[in-house]
């Protein structure tokens, strides 16, 4: 309460000061409106931007004379002199070729320009997200060179530079304000569901390679910073309204809805406030791809049918003398409704005490909503929530900072889990395949049915307790089926079964899992550029705690939350020489984590600038990066049915635990017992069979294929970051930006899939009379999905090209093209999987104009990527070339502020996928209209 009431005083007080208002308008060098300029007062940190008509006003207690300024990137800055109080000015912008003179701060944590960057970066600045053709900025980011998209669902698109990328890409760090908004319990970002409104964004810069040694360990493959805008700089009432259709072959035309309103405004020279506020909602991609994770295209020509987008199937066993058998799965649009939404707001004070630079800023930030997210299954993610609250101060020299992420999973759950246990409610495993089993054999035992026939009248009984009248009545049947008819989709017991079932966190019955994880975290930043002449000198650190508490339903935390801790320091210098021709970067980072050892990442840069005018620069670098082993490769542990999660921190291989039911068979054989009791020791440090050898084994029946492997535990890996690049604007208005890349990795993290049979001795070219060969005949094996190390070595090489240029009047034509590939040699280690998931070849262009004649502008981006292979835990598979179209056009209307954009994703191209298992992407055509942009 005393908050609030200083936070009035303060409202009140500001308000009470004498005022007078600098108004007037900023127009091009064609006399056109210039929306978007900054117009601050020289030596304060008050400042407004024009609105769609060019037009601003700015309020000051400052008396005359003094000057305000004026800039607008792409143009030239401009000062006039303000002589009398409520002065109207009018100011002409000269356009200027700039934009890779634009000021960047992420590559080096200090104001440079792109020309000057040490690495590659890619920006986007206010022009280029308000004329994006897809539906959002977020979503435009896809059009920058060497970013490929992974969608899971509409709402959730995962970014993915220099490859080994899923949909959860813990290689990838998103910093939106300095802070890290990546899951505390998945430690990977969810998209923009928790990032910026349009509305407030300022810039956003994306550093695609390693960055470590700056910005820690996940910052290994690449690194995004989303900057809001100040409310003492960009004050006022803002709001946009966006409504269309996506359209798709699955989900048919459904509405799209999305609305953001943005209040910002500077009380004094001391103190200001902002909030913001953004609302999604429409209809998912649905994921009904049919294939067959075991052969054949259904039930009715493979018993063990196993389908990608149906769950409840993949729960299977072996019946002697019929078979490997499955039970009946439900498609994933009926375990789940479909429906999309998200929430953000956030709200942020930021004081200035003294008329400098120090600033003191409150924010806390929350998003929630429901979207699809696919890991090792799909899950649909309801009412999550995640929050982020900051302290931070800063100066011209510094910063602090501390944050607290938490995350609620609400009432989300695991749609494979979900089709499991509507079964179950319905009738037990047990249950169904000993109905299975019983009607199979009799119906082709007395009715001479072969064997997909069998199958059929096996599957119908089993499901619908219906039996062919040449077999009703046998004394087998005497007691009726084992439990109720399958429940169908769409009917009152199925909805009940489904909604009992998805509110239940036993996984044993249920498919709700708990997540009420959290992130503290703290970093600091000091550049002693106005203490030491000779160079620029930095240093820094962080601090940051994990904190898992999922009740056991995601990690071994069943006994209360786990907690463990990192830190890191790092330093750089920055000096030129060669009458700042020539640019040099070094900086080394350390960081240590509870469970690992320390780990150096060191990065070394040099940057020439040649030319009369500078323009052309040349630069060099080497750098290392490392990612320490996630919050789930160390505390997983989940049982998934065809396999386990576990994870591989020492005190987790114990915590594991599991009972698993032997077969009848396996019962038979001498000193087995009906039981087999199973921990996270199984998978790890002891001998146990490689997949892929289990496999060649099954189709072979010869012994000597099966491979034994240890499975180490896991440890941090490594990158040695190899970079040369070029950046221009040549005389002829061309810019160019190119890049070749050469990764070299060590300990290179990745999954692998093992198998522990439940009895017998685990050894190299068993005898066909082995208990352990005999095991695996029985299916007696329990499946691990592993968290290690391949020892082998893994490269990346990647080439980038980018290029634009006016082309006509105001046309500008932008194109660029990005190689990637990796080599390692499978057969030195067949279990490992590499998930590179990134097409070799992709090439974009754009062409816009912003003013193709008064108030009236365009845009259209054209994508494509050849085929390329996807690699995760929940599916494996070719992902199709394709080429993808967004266009938009848009229209200032000055009378009210404001503009009408009309766009179109995907024009005219048909449904395509970027992830095995995810929705196909289909249309998204929307119109919006932006008021005071």
């Amino acid at each position: 309460m005393k908050v609030y009431f200083f936070i009035l005083s303060l409202f009140f007080c500001g308000i009470s000061f004498a005022q007078n208002t600098i108004s007037g308008s900023v127009t091009d060098n064609n006399g056109l409106p210039l929306p978007g300029a900054n117009i601050a007062i020289v030596g304060e940190s008050i400042g407004t931007i024009s609105d769609s008509d060019g037009k601003f006003s700015l309020n000051t207690s400052k008396q005359p004379p003094y000057a305000i300024e004026i800039s607008s990137v792409g143009f030239t800055t401009q000062k006039v002199n303000i002589t009398s109080n409520n002065q109207k000015v009018a100011v002409k912008l000269l356009e200027e070729e700039n934009k890779l003179n634009e000021i960047v701060v992420s590559a080096s944590r200090t104001p440079e320009r792109v020309l000057e960057s040490p690495v590659t970066i890619e920006r986007m600045g206010l022009q280029e997200i308000r004329n994006t053709s897809s539906p959002s900025f977020y979503d435009g980011l896809e059009n920058l060179k060497e970013v490929h998209f992974n969608t899971s669902s509409l709402s959730f698109k995962s970014i993915n530079t220099r490859g080994f990328a899923t949909v959860a890409n813990t290689r990838f760090m998103q910093l939106v304000d300095g802070m890290d908004n990546s899951s505390p319990a998945l430690n990977f970002v969810l998209g923009n569901l928790i990032g910026l409104s349009e509305l407030d964004v300022a810039s956003v810069e994306l550093l695609p390679g390693a960055s470590s040694a700056l910005y820690g360990a996940n910052a290994f493959n690449g690194i995004l910073f989303m900057n809001s805008r100040s409310p003492f700089t960009s004050q006022g009432l803002s709001a946009y309204y966006k409504q269309g259709i996506t359209s798709q072959e699955a989900a048919g035309d459904n509405v799209y809805r999305d609305l953001g309103v943005r209040a910002a405004h500077a009380f004094t020279p001391h103190f200001a406030m902002k909030a913001n506020f953004n609302y999604m909602s429409g209809t998912e991609w649905i994921a009904n791809d049919s294939r067959s994770m075991t052969g054949g295209t259904s039930h009715l020509d493979n018993q063990n049918f196993d389908g990608l987008n149906t769950y409840g199937d993949e729960v299977t066993t072996f019946i002697p003398n019929v078979g490997q058998v499955s039970r009946t799965g439900y498609r994933e649009q009926d375990l789940t409704d479909n429906k999309i939404e998200s929430v953000k707001a956030d709200f942020s004070v930021h004081i200035k005490p003294w008329a400098n630079d120090f600033e003191i800023i409150l924010q806390h930030k929350l998003g929630f909503g429901n979207t699809i997210y696919q890991g090792a299954n799909r899950y649909s993610l309801k009412d999550f929530y995640m929050d982020q609250t900051k302290v931070e101060v800063k100066g011209k020299n510094f910063f602090v900072r501390g944050y607290m992420t938490t995350e609620d999973a609400g009432n989300s759950y695991d749609m494979r889990f979900a089709g499991w246990n509507v079964n179950r409610l319905a009738k037990s495993d047990v249950g169904w395949f000993t109905d299975y089993a019983t009607a199979f054999q009799l119906s082709s035992a007395i009715m001479g049915a072969n064997t997909n026939d069998a199958s059929a009248i096996a599957r119908n009984y089993a499901d619908n307790n219906i039996l062919p009248t040449q077999i009703q009545g046998l004394p087998q049947f005497a007691n009726g089926p084992s439990g109720s008819a399958r429940f169908v989709p769409g009917t009152s017991e199925y909805n009940n079964a489904l909604a009992s079932v998805t509110s239940n966190p036993d996984l044993t019955r249920g498919a709700k899992f708990q997540d009420e994880s959290k992130i503290y975290h703290a970093d600091a930043n000091y550049n002693f550029k106005d203490m030491i002449d000779f160079a620029e000198f930095q240093v820094g650190g962080s601090v940051r705690q994990y904190e898992l508490n999922s009740k056991g339903t995601i990690f071994t935390d069943f006994d209360g939350p786990i907690t463990y801790d990192e830190f890191g320091v790092y330093g750089q210098i920055q000096k030129k020489f060669m009458e700042d021709r020539l640019k040099f970067t070094g900086s080394v980072r350390y960081d240590k984590s509870q469970n690992f050892e320390g780990q150096f990442s060191p990065r070394i840069s040099f940057v020439y600038s040649a030319g009369a005018q500078k323009n052309h620069n040349f630069r060099a670098s080497f750098q290392t990066g490392f990612r320490n082993p996630t919050t789930q490769d160390q505390y997983i542990g989940l049982d998934l049915g065809p396999f386990a999660l576990i994870g591989s921190a020492p005190e987790n291989l114990d915590r594991y635990v599991e009972t698993m039911n032997v077969s009848l068979a396996g019962q038979l054989i001498p000193g087995v017992e009906a039981t087999r009791t199973l921990t996270g020791n199984d998978a790890y440090n002891s001998p146990v069979y490689s997949v892929p050898s289990v496999t060649r084994f099954s189709q072979t029946g010869n012994t000597a294929d099966l491979e034994v492997v240890n499975i180490n535990l896991v440890k941090p890996e490594q990158v040695k970051a190899f970079e040369v690049g070029y950046k221009s604007i040549l005389e002829n208005g061309l810019s160019v930006d190119m890049n070749v890349y050469y990764n070299i990795y060590n300990d290179f993290m990745s999954t692998s899939r093992v198998i522990k049979p439940y009895y017998g001795e685990v050894q190299e070219n068993p005898t066909i009379d082995d208990d352990v060969v005999k095991a695996l005949s029985n299916g007696d094996r329990r499946v691990y999905q592993v968290y290690t190390n391949t020892s082998e070595s893994v490269s990346s090489m990647g080439f980038g090209l980018g290029l634009s240029k006016k082309v006509y009047k105001d046309f500008e034509v932008g194109a660029n093209y990005s190689h990637s590939q990796f080599e390692f040699d499978q057969s030195k280690d067949p279990s490992f999987i590499a998930g590179f998931n990134t097409p070799k070849h992709r090439v974009k262009a754009s062409l816009g104009n912003t003013k193709v004649f008064k108030n009236f502008g365009f845009n259209v981006n054209v994508r494509w990527n050849s085929e390329y292979l996807w690699q995760a835990s929940f599916a494996d598979g070719m992902v199709p070339e394709n080429t993808v179209l967004d266009a938009q056009i848009n229209y200032a209307i000055p009378a009210i502020k404001s503009v009408l954009k009309l766009g179109a994703a995907n024009l005219f191209g048909k449904d395509y996928i970027q992830v095995i298992g995810a929705g196909a992407i289909g249309q998204q055509l929307f119109a919006s209209l932006t008021i005071n942009p």
